[in-house]
């Protein structure tokens, strides 16, 4: 089967018939093929991917519904998911636009309005991926709990199934995950969270106005959120000074924003090997000590 054919399959699923006009491979990450398609209707985003893992298109499709319907912050269109011979994939608008001086401040104010829309409980109703890991969910009634038992520790059991884990960096690992509660905020309210919120997850669209993209969402504490985003660095002051407008930071967050990047840490040490294991390991030691 041409890619032609099955990027024509895609759009087929979702009611367009047209023919395709003109098509072309882009950048889209590590883990799908991402095509620019141009049908007789409309220009399209498609991520293709083969034999992909249960549910992963259509986990990412709701966690782009569940940020658009909260008008928060613009998502690209999701027309819809599927899958057939083996290929999965999702179909999305095509997004495209320059940065202007106002995107990082769209972005900030943006991000802090999807933070403040409030969920049931902390985590989700369905399970999702971070990267390709899948991630388990439910709902959870403190903070503490979810980080700890739907965050850490399933990270730190696949660490362990793969050998990345000596003997000191489990040790430090439980003793953290026992004392969680030191350090976690037991009185946050469950923010809607991106959950996977690094530069290149978001893009700026038509008039610059920012689009987040590649969601993992989750009900969860908003400080979270914005600790991944200063892991690897990326995003302006600017952004950070406007999200601050409508949701300031608690004073203890650089106590705890360490803590709050382990997990992502973990997902890399995952996802890469070794090449994360003496960042999480200086996490550890602040922590944990010896």
């Amino acid at each position: 089967m041409t890619k032609e054919t099955m990027l024509q399959m895609a759009l087929e699923s979702i009611g367009d018939h047209s023919r395709i006009r003109h098509w072309r491979r882009v950048s889209g990450g590590d883990i799908n093929d991402a095509y620019r398609v141009q049908s007789g209707k409309q220009t399209y985003f498609i991520k293709m991917q083969h034999f992909p893992p249960a549910d992963f298109f259509a986990a990412e499709q709701t966690g782009l519904e569940l940020i658009r319907q909260t008008g928060a912050i613009r998502v690209p269109r999701v027309f819809g998911s599927g899958e057939a011979n083996g290929w999965g994939w999702l179909v999305l608008e095509w997004v495209e636009g320059t940065e202007t001086a106002q995107t990082a401040e769209q972005l900030g104010h943006g991000l802090a309005r999807l933070h403040q829309c409030r969920g049931p409980a902390f985590g989700l109703d369905r399970d999702t991926y971070i990267g390709t890991l899948p991630q388990r969910n439910g709902w959870y009634g403190r903070w503490p709990d979810y980080y700890r038992d739907a965050r850490l520790r399933p990270q730190m059991t696949r660490a362990a199934e793969r050998g990345l884990l000596p003997a000191k960096r489990h040790k430090r690992l439980e003793w953290l995950l026992e004392r969680l509660d030191q350090w976690l905020p037991d009185d946050c309210f469950p923010s809607l969270l991106h959950g996977d919120l690094w530069s290149g997850n978001w893009i700026p669209g038509p008039d610059g106005v920012p689009y987040l993209i590649d969601p993992s969402v989750l009900y969860g504490h908003h400080e979270f959120e914005i600790a991944f985003t200063e892991l690897f660095g990326g995003f302006p002051l600017r952004f950070y000074e406007s999200y601050r407008e409508l949701m300031p930071l608690s004073a203890d967050y650089h106590d705890r924003k360490p803590l709050y990047q382990l997990f992502y840490l973990l997902v890399h040490l995952n996802l890469f090997g070794e090449i994360y294991g003496n960042a999480v390991d200086r996490v550890l030691e602040r922590y944990a000590g010896e």
